[in-house]
C-alpha cells in the first residue's frame, strides 16, 4: 500500500532506489514489491528507463469502487433468498488489506441465527470466508498482507501458520468452497464460496449459523450458496461465466 500510494500527480514515475530511499526500505525489498504489483497489473516498468507507473489495475479498482455502493444494493435480494431458503445468515465479504470486510448481509430468522455486522473487518486468516477470498492469491502476496508467524490464534481451530493455510485454499481450489469449524469463535460454523468475475475472486459469499446445527450442514447448503454465487455474478456482470462452480 505503501508504494502505490507514493505515486502522485507530483510523482508519476520511480525508480527502484529512489523509491527505497523515499520509504526506508531496502532496494531489495521495493524491487520485489514492485514485480508483485507488476505481475498484478498495479505499476508497470519502462523497459528503456526501467521507471515504474501505476498500470491498468488501479483503473479497475476504481471502478470497482464507484460500483461499490451499488454492490450492496444489488447483493441484498439474492442474500435474502438465501437466507430464507438456507435458515442462515448469509454474508458478503470484500477483502480488506490482510482482512475482509462485510459489505452486505442478511440475517437469518429465530432465536438461533448469526448476526452480522456490515461495515465489520475480521482477520483474513480466521475463517471461511477469508480464505474463499485469499485462495488465488500468491502466497508471498499473503504474506506481506498477513504478516509473519504465527497468526494470531482466536481458537483452537484457528490456522496459525502458512501450511495450514495452504491447505485451507487448496480446499477451495479443489472443491469451489471452504468450511469454517468454529475459527474465530468456536460457537460458530460456515461455508463460503468466492465470487469470481471474469475468472479473478472479487469477493466471497458465506452462510454462517451455530456450529451445532451448520457443521452438519455443510452439503445441504453448499448448492444453494453455489447458486446465489452465479445469481450475484450474473447480475454484477451479465454474461460473465466466472461464477463458483
Amino acid at each position: 500500500m505503501q508504494v502505490l500510494l507514493s505515486f502522485s500527480d507530483q510523482r508519476p514515475e520511480w525508480g527502484v532506489s529512489e523509491l527505497g530511499r523515499e520509504l526506508g526500505l531496502d532496494k531489495s525489498v521495493v524491487q520485489r514489491l514492485l514485480a508483485t504489483l507488476a505481475n498484478r497489473g498495479f505499476v508497470l516498468a519502462d523497459p528503456e528507463t526501467r521507471r515504474y507507473r501505476l498500470g491498468p489495475a488501479i483503473s479497475q479498482l476504481a471502478r470497482v469502487a464507484e460500483r461499490s455502493g451499488a454492490l450492496s444494493l444489488i447483493a441484498r435480494p439474492v442474500l435474502a433468498k438465501l437466507a430464507r431458503e438456507t435458515g442462515e445468515s448469509a454474508v458478503l465479504n470484500v477483502a480488506h488489506g490482510g482482512s475482509y470486510r462485510t459489505v452486505a448481509a442478511v440475517d437469518a430468522r429465530g432465536p438461533l441465527s448469526y448476526s452480522a455486522i456490515v461495515g465489520h473487518v475480521m482477520p483474513g486468516h480466521a475463517g471461511c470466508s477469508g480464505h474463499a477470498l485469499f485462495a488465488g492469491q500468491p502466497l508471498e502476496e499473503v504474506r506481506e498482507l498477513f504478516g509473519p508467524e504465527p497468526l494470531t490464534r482466536f481458537t483452537p481451530n484457528t490456522p496459525t501458520t502458512y501450511a495450514e493455510l495452504v491447505r485451507r485454499w487448496q480446499e477451495v481450489a479443489d472443491t469451489g468452497r471452504s468450511v469454517s469449524d468454529g475459527e474465530f469463535d468456536a460457537n460458530v460454523g460456515a461455508v463460503a464460496v468466492p465470487l469470481l468475475l471474469s475468472g479473478a475472486t472479487v469477493a466471497s459469499l458465506t452462510l454462517i449459523g451455530p456450529a451445532e446445527r451448520v457443521t452438519g450442514r455443510i452439503d445441504e447448503l453448499t448448492a444453494p450458496l453455489r447458486a446465489a454465487g452465479a445469481d450475484l455474478s450474473s447480475r454484477l456482470a451479465p454474461g460473465d461465466a466466472g461464477a463458483p462452480s
